[in-house]
């Protein structure tokens, strides 16, 4: 079988710097995203497989799914599709904003993952084995006022990467986590801050963050391991990140995807 894999979230950032990597390194990619607009650019530049995917959409990941396996199945799945919304405390955040990080960020990722497993597995039979990488975030391990929901959403698809793997143990098929820190992409932090363009500025003002491809070039680099080999957690963060919660300006510095 062709080294093949499936990159959710692929129509910005990390997702389609991804893709790029993954075809630079000869292999076969599916992109998957909403916006199909974005997504056939993508493939008309890589020659990936543009799929149209509201991954928060059950009967959508069906699809997905469905014509995954039926244009030649897969080896690789990458789970990047996430985002944040809002900076409020605890105390004053929006309920309607945690559901929307909980439905794209946990939900769907087991969402995806499921609907994929029997694709996988199909793959791993054919080529010996599989690969799954869930993209998670510093924020994913070390909390920080303002990210309540992020934090907790992200805490969330860290454990639940950490069951797959148990309940996956004795399978060909390697589940690995790659939780990136401070990434400097041209909508995440824009969004989540709902729009305000000079305050989504802020966090990367006199530091040198990581870009989508950094992130792209570590985690391609994982499927590229030898099978035996997996990388369980990868932690990846600039230079001038000291941890989740402080730059080297000691302000706050969460994961942008």
């Amino acid at each position: 079988m062709q080294r093949r894999v499936v990159v959710t979230g692929a129509s910005s950032g990390i997702g389609a710097a991804t893709v790029r990597r993954f075809a630079e390194l000869g292999w076969e990619t599916v992109a998957v995203a909403r916006r199909l607009d974005r997504l056939e650019a993508l493939a008309a530049e890589t020659g990936a497989r543009a799929i149209a995917c509201d991954v928060t959409d059950e009967a959508q990941v069906a699809g997905l799914a469905a014509e995954v396996a039926d244009s030649g199945g897969a080896t690789g799945l990458v789970n990047n599709a996430g985002g944040a919304w809002g900076t409020e405390s605890v105390e004053h955040a929006s309920n309607a904003d945690w559901r929307r990080m909980f439905e794209v960020n946990v939900i769907g990722l087991r969402s995806v993952t499921a609907a994929l497993l029997p694709v996988l597995r199909e793959g791993a039979r054919q080529s010996g084995w599989a690969s799954i990488l869930n993209l998670t975030s510093t924020a994913g391990h070390d909390a920080y006022p303002g990210g309540g929901g992020y934090n907790a959403a992200k805490y969330a698809a860290h454990a639940v990467t950490q069951v797959l793997r148990l309940e996956l143990g004795g399978e060909p098929i390697r589940v690995m986590e790659l939780a990136p820190g401070l990434v400097h992409t041209e909508e995440f932090t824009l969004n989540r801050l709902r729009g305000d363009a000079e305050a989504a500025q802020r966090p990367y003002a006199d530091v040198i963050p990581l870009q989508a491809e950094d992130v792209a070039r570590v985690l391609v680099g994982a499927f590229e391991q030898p099978p035996h080999v997996n990388q369980d957690l990868i932690v990846l963060r600039p230079v001038a990140q000291t941890s989740v919660f402080h730059t080297h300006r000691g302000e706050l510095a969460a994961r942008d995807d």
